[in-house]
């Protein structure tokens, strides 16, 4: 029976139900298998045919091994899924070495490389920052001869806006000095509005999308600053932004179905009353990460892990437009994190009740939570879902929140307290 019936390998870091993958796959008809962690284990399915766990899902060798073991058992897989932004190069390259069918590193290099996605960007015609290659100081002080300052500094691989560094002027170059060796990316300074746009690229035109603005930034919340974002609901706004992110998506992925995670800055254009300039920052190959699947799915009712799932698993993704659901129509979200770096532990949280009256989802930790030290926006601090019936009405709850809550934490031995003050909304 093991022989007849196909395995999907899935690659798996999530505690909470980011991904429904028993809606994805049928468990009944595949042998479904995990590599995960021990946080991660806690949500995989009762259902799974067998797991595996490992230190770290992206750590090429533990998953490889992983991958490995279970194929003695299931057979080779017939395809491997990863819907984490963190392990989607190690399902590239597991893909490769299994001779598994999907994306390959060539094919996710354009969404992983920053310099690559930039530039594939604007060959499309489409507006971006200045952008170079970064080897060294001194390739970003010839760049600044020519671009002038401020200027920012970042790894050409990094995720969450990890190394991301802005300088100002010569004085700040040596602060260049310190960083660990890696591939960087340097880029003009573009002060506009940020917003992140989450849809889906059908390979033809744009499917369901929709554009939100971060509410402080996810360069700030490294730092300790809470970061939220609340979705867009001007039309004059939503129309630019719409046909930048349909034109982004075919120039990054062709005539291929992508779901897309994409940030741009948005802000007045010198073409007169009401113009919007729209210009280029990221994009990931990937649903959004923070509260955003839930958001989508609870508010809108749409699953966009669904469709991420289904192009690696080689179907055509096909997703219901949103529609009005009860209470709302306008979805945010809300992260506050803790007042020192993890690992670290909860000993009190303050203004919950007040957040419970404004959220209509929250994820907070009890006292004497020992906060893990993982990559990404699921262990931070406190987590909070909104909605609405309008912006407005969203972004004054997102922002009650921000300046009501706030979590006392002790570190766990090599932490370093933070400002407390940081833990808020930064106005």
């Amino acid at each position: 029976m093991t022989a007849l019936l196909p395995h999907i390998l899935v690659i798996h870091r999530w505690r909470d139900h980011h991904a429904r993958y028993e809606d994805y796959i049928d468990h009944r008809t595949h042998h479904v298998t995990y590599v995960t962690t021990g946080l991660g284990r806690e949500s995989v399915p009762a259902a799974a045919a067998g797991t595996v766990t490992v230190r770290a899902t992206d750590d090429p060798a533990e998953v490889s091994a992983a991958a490995d073991t279970l194929a003695v058992r299931f057979g080779a897989p017939a395809r491997v899924v990863a819907l984490n932004e963190g392990d989607l190069e190690t399902a590239a390259d597991l893909r490769t070495r299994l001779g598994c069918p999907g994306q390959d590193p060539a094919g996710l290099a354009p969404f992983r490389d920053k310099l690559v996605m930039v530039r594939a960007v604007a060959a499309a015609g489409l507006r971006t920052p200045e952008s170079a290659d970064a080897p060294d100081p001194a390739a970003v002080k010839e760049f600044a001869q020519t671009h002038g300052w401020p200027l920012i500094v970042k790894p050409r691989r990094g995720t969450a806006s990890r190394g991301v560094l802005r300088l100002d002027s010569p004085d700040d170059l040596p602060a260049l000095e310190g960083l660990e060796p890696e591939d960087r990316i340097v880029q003009t300074y573009c002060g506009d509005p940020i917003y992140h746009v989450d849809g889906l690229w059908t390979g033809e035109a744009l499917g369901p999308w929709r554009a939100s603005r971060y509410v402080n930034t996810c360069a700030g919340f490294g730092a300790g600053t809470a970061l939220g974002s609340v979705e867009e609901d001007d039309p004059e706004l939503l129309g630019p932004i719409g046909e930048f992110t349909a034109a982004a998506a075919e120039a990054l992925g062709g005539r291929q179905p992508w779901v897309f995670h994409l940030e741009v800055f948005a802000g007045p254009a010198d073409g007169g009353a009401g113009a919007v300039r729209v210009t280029f920052l990221e994009a990931g190959w990937r649903v959004g990460g923070a509260e955003i699947p839930f958001v989508w799915r609870e508010v809108h009712g749409v699953d966009l892990m669904a469709a991420a799932a289904a192009v690696q698993l080689g179907r055509a993704p096909r997703l219901p437009e949103p529609a009005p659901r009860p209470g709302g129509r306008v979805g945010g979200w809300l992260l506050v994190s803790s007042p020192v770096p993890a690992p670290c532990t909860v000993t009190a949280v303050h203004g919950a009740d007040r957040a419970e009256a404004l959220a209509y989802a929250q994820v907070v930790p009890e006292p004497g939570y020992a906060m893990p030290r993982i990559g990404g926006y699921e262990h931070v601090g406190a987590r909070f879902r909104f909605r609405g019936a309008s912006t407005a009405e969203v972004r004054d709850a997102v922002t009650a929140t921000a300046a009501a809550v706030r979590l006392e934490c002790v570190p766990d031995r090599d932490g370093e307290p933070r400002s407390r003050a940081a833990c808020g909304l930064d106005r």
